[in-house]
């Protein structure tokens, strides 16, 4: 079982591997109690965000996370999927630079994407 930044970076390679782009994750521990990382990635197209939102339920499904809500995969312009002590973010890129949260959340911490294997079970959360 992942911790906290395990989960949000296998939620960073899977949108990887759909070819999602400026993907980063942003460290929320201390900033706010709604959650403790937020991943934030971005898709040319609707197709395309669908498919990486996809991409990061199938892996987390895989390593037996579920998420509490899941919003907007009808429209696909902004999927938030809410796994607890991760929060997703994926956009279609207009509405990524409309609503900015990378800028909201500027002060946050950005830890590296590198790592999973360092961030397995018996690591603190």
């Amino acid at each position: 079982m992942l911790n906290s930044l395990g989960t949000a970076r296998l939620c960073a390679d899977a949108a990887d591997s759909k070819k999602a782009f400026d993907i980063m994750i942003l460290d929320l521990r201390g900033l706010t109690s709604i959650t403790d990382y937020f991943v934030i990635c971005s898709g040319s197209s609707t197709t395309q965000v669908r498919a990486i939102a996809d991409s990061i339920g199938h892996a987390l499904a895989e390593a037996g996370i579920r998420p509490s809500h899941v919003e907007g995969e009808g429209e696909a312009t902004w999927v938030l999927m809410d796994y607890g002590d991760v929060v997703v973010h994926v956009f279609e890129e207009q509405t990524r630079s409309y609503y900015s949260l990378e800028k909201l959340w500027g002060e946050a911490p950005r830890p590296s994407r590198e790592g999973i294997a360092a961030s397995l079970l018996n690591t603190p959360r």
